[in-house]
C-alpha cells in the first residue's frame, strides 16, 4: 500500500512539475486581420518560430470576423489570459488608436501588415505597401504602354496597406497616361468581392485594367473576367500568392503580381517578440520599421517562385 502511496504522490508531483512548467512558458500572439489563405504561410512561420523557440507558447489567432471590434476583443481576451506579447495586423488603425494604447500599456505590442504609427506600439515588421504599391504601377506601366483605365478592389478601404498600395500606385503611373479610376472596397466580403468586378464589368466599359490589391480580389477578379468572357482583355495587376493568382500569370491572363513575405512576418515577428521579452532590443530600429522586401513576380519567374512557397509550407 505504501508503495502504491509513493508512486501516486510521485505521479501527482510530475504532473504538478509539468503544468507548473507549462504555465511557466511566455506566451506570444500573431493576430491577423480577417480569414484569408493569404496568413497560411505567417501561420507556417509562427510554426518554425515555435520549434525554435522551446520556452515560448506561441498561438496564431484569426478574429471571428475581420472587423476592429473583434481584432481589440479579441486582444483583451489574450491579455487576460495572460499573453506577454502581440503582433497585430491592424483592421482599422485609425479608430484602433485608444484600443491599441490600453494594450500596449500592459503588453509589448507590435504591428504586421497594416501598421498603427499613431499608436504606441513597439515596431512595425512587414512590408512597405508604399513600396509595393510602386511596384504594382511599374507592372501597369510595362503592361499598358498606350496607357488605359484601371479600378482598384481592396478589403478595407480605411487600412493603411491598402491607402499606402493605393497612393504608390498613383505615383508610379502619374504622367503615363493610366488613371486609377476609382477603388471599390468589400470588407474582406468574398461575394462582395465578386459582385463589385461584376458590376464595373456592366457599368463601366472604359475601364481595361483591374488591380487586385488584397490576396483575395485577383481571384475574384479572375472568375468574373473568367465567366464574362474578358479574360486577356483586360489587363490585370495582382497583389499576393494566390494559387489562382499564380496560375493567372503563368497563362498570361494576369501581367503580374507583387508578393510579400508572410512567411517571414510570422517567423521574424515571433523571434522578435521573444527576444524582446528578453531584454534585446537591438532589432528594434530608430524609426520602428523592419521592412521586409516585396518583389514582382511575372511570367517568367513565377515557377520558381510557387517551388520555393511550397517548399517554404512544406507541401
Amino acid at each position: 500500500m505504501r508503495k502504491l502511496i509513493g508512486a501516486a504522490l510521485c505521479a501527482t508531483v510530475a504532473i504538478t512539475a509539468s503544468q507548473a512548467m507549462a504555465q511557466e512558458k511566455k506566451q506570444l500572439a500573431f493576430i491577423v486581420n480577417a480569414a484569408s489563405d493569404f496568413w497560411k504561410l505567417a501561420e507556417a512561420g509562427v510554426k518554425k518560430a515555435q520549434a525554435e523557440l522551446p520556452n515560448y507558447d506561441l498561438q496564431f489567432k484569426y478574429p471571428a470576423q475581420g472587423t476592429a471590434a473583434l481584432q481589440n476583443a479579441l486582444m483583451d481576451d489574450l491579455v487576460a489570459a495572460g499573453t506577454d506579447a502581440i503582433m497585430i495586423s491592424s483592421v482599422d488603425p485609425k479608430t484602433s488608436i485608444d484600443a491599441f494604447n490600453r494594450i500596449a500599456a500592459q503588453v509589448p505590442l507590435f504591428t504586421t501588415d497594416s501598421d498603427a504609427p499613431d499608436s504606441n506600439r513597439i515596431a512595425y515588421l512587414g512590408s512597405s505597401n508604399t513600396d509595393a504599391g510602386v511596384q504594382a504601377g511599374e507592372i501597369a506601366v510595362k503592361a499598358l504602354p498606350d496607357g488605359g483605365k484601371c479600378m482598384g478592389f481592396v478589403g478595407f478601404l480605411g487600412a493603411d496597406n491598402a491607402k499606402e498600395r493605393i497612393a504608390g500606385f498613383k505615383q508610379a503611373i502619374e504622367g503615363k497616361g493610366i488613371e486609377l479610376v476609382d477603388t471599390r472596397g468589400d470588407d474582406v466580403d468574398f461575394a462582395r468581392a465578386r459582385s463589385n468586378v461584376d458590376d464595373v464589368l456592366a457599368a463601366n466599359p472604359e475601364i481595361n485594367c483591374m488591380v487586385g490589391f488584397y490576396s483575395y480580389n485577383p481571384p475574384k477578379i479572375y472568375e468574373a473576367l473568367q465567366s464574362a468572357g474578358k479574360l486577356g482583355q483586360i489587363t490585370v495587376i495582382a497583389f499576393d500568392e494566390d494559387p489562382i493568382t499564380l496560375g493567372a500569370v503563368r497563362e498570361g491572363s494576369f501581367a503580374g503580381t507583387v508578393v510579400q513575405q508572410p512567411f517571414e512576418w510570422g517567423y521574424q515577428g515571433m523571434k522578435l517578440m521573444a527576444a524582446y521579452l528578453e531584454g534585446d532590443k537591438s532589432m528594434i530600429p530608430e524609426n520602428k520599421l523592419i521592412i521586409v522586401p516585396t518583389k514582382v513576380i511575372d511570367k517568367a519567374n513565377v515557377d520558381q517562385f510557387e517551388a520555393d512557397l511550397k517548399a517554404a509550407i512544406g507541401k
